[in-house]
């Protein structure tokens, strides 16, 4: 996998942070974007090493030009891209009728219209290394709940978003999944992973989750998967 050169949608914190960090580990060549450039350069010195560089870009996947900006860096610095894993998101939890359009319009343009920018740019791509596309959706994606009408309608579609895909790329050799987390230990909605966040996910057991499936024979294609805490809080 030394050859493989991998791009993170919202890789400076969080889920793509881990999921970063593990690929690097393991001698991919990885690029991560994030909404603000100086963040993302920050976190790309912070991982990189001098046998495995890490590639920063200033990209907000919510602008079509900026994902193809993204990939067109990449590919001028590496060549080629082998894996996209779009990871960016946000979530914004109030009862339906306090939704604001606005609030509504940043989850589904970031959520999912900012996963389709990020294939749409990529895809080319990925048809000629025969590369994996991964999206980071959620297990909101399938279970609804009160207060989430907003994230729940951008990660269920989403879901059906890249199960579609899933089908149109599959005869080009590209091989699509979701992964779709339950409670992750991130700075999501406002929260500051510490010890009381020791039985959610860790961001680096997503990273693991991403590298295994990865490494699977080419053969077989997990199109989706959910993963939740062993154990609930108590």
């Amino acid at each position: 996998m030394k050859n493989k050169v991998a791009y993170i949608t919202g890789g400076t914190k969080g889920i793509g942070l881990g999921i970063a960090e593990v690929l690097h580990k393991h001698g991919i060549t990885v690029a991560i974007s994030g909404r603000n450039k100086e963040d993302a350069l920050e976190v790309a010195k912070q991982l990189s090493s001098m046998e495995a560089p890490v590639f920063g870009i200033g990209s907000d996947v919510k602008n079509f030009e900026d994902e193809q900006n993204a990939v067109a860096e990449i590919t001028k610095k590496f060549g080629k891209i082998d894996y996209v894993i779009a990871n960016a998101g946000l979530g914004i939890f109030k009862p339906v009728d306090q939704l604001s359009t606005e609030e509504w319009s940043s989850m589904i343009d970031t959520n999912l219209t900012g996963i389709f920018h990020t294939l749409k740019a990529s895809v080319e791509e990925l048809k000629k290394s025969e590369g994996y596309f991964i999206t980071i959706s959620s297990l909101a994606g399938t279970n609804f709940f009160e207060n989430g009408s907003g994230y729940n309608a951008s990660k269920f579609g989403a879901v059906g978003f890249t199960q579609a895909a899933m089908l149109d790329l599959r005869k080009y050799n590209i091989k699509v999944s979701t992964i779709m987390p339950g409670s992750v230990s991130t700075h999501f909605n406002g929260n500051e992973p510490s010890e009381k966040d020791a039985w959610k996910i860790q961001p680096e057991d997503i990273g693991q989750l991403v590298l295994d499936i990865l490494k699977m024979n080419p053969r077989t294609l997990p199109s989706k998967i959910e993963i939740r805490p062993l154990k609930t809080s108590s």
